[in-house]
């Protein structure tokens, strides 16, 4: 099985198109994640959404709005609500999950391998074949 991030940017159309991507492929949904991250005594917020493979593909694609959002748990975002609303629409949750800032990793790439271990290693998504 192979795991990849697809990263969209950071703003509020990203989160509307992530939004409408779990609207519209419902039938494939796996799991969404809420990332939060700490940078400078700051946290932030990731969107994450797995699909399930189509057909007798083995790609399983996970869809990310990367720490652009702002997290306050005492103000929650505009862009938060969006996510958790469509996810309520199709009668699913987002696991939050702490993890390190990207800009902790030297470069982006090993930090989505260090997210697909967590993710693999916690039984959220399925292990390597």
């Amino acid at each position: 099985m192979i795991q990849q991030f697809i990263e969209l940017g950071q703003g509020y159309g990203d989160v509307y198109e992530l939004c409408e991507l779990i609207e519209t492929n419902e039938k494939r949904f796996h799991n969404a994640f809420l990332i939060i991250s700490n940078k400078d005594d700051k946290k932030f917020a990731s969107l994450a959404v797995v699909f399930k493979p189509v057909g007798e593909s083995k790609f399983m694609p996970i869809y990310i709005c990367r720490e652009g959002i702002p997290y306050d748990t005492d103000k929650p975002s505009k862009r938060i609500e969006l996510f958790e609303q469509a996810l309520e629409r199709i009668g699913k949750k987002a696991i939050p999950m702490d993890v390190k800032h990207s800009s902790f990793y030297s470069e982006k790439e090993l930090f989505y391998n260090h997210l697909v271990g967590i993710l693999r290693m916690n039984h959220f998504i399925p292990p390597m074949q």
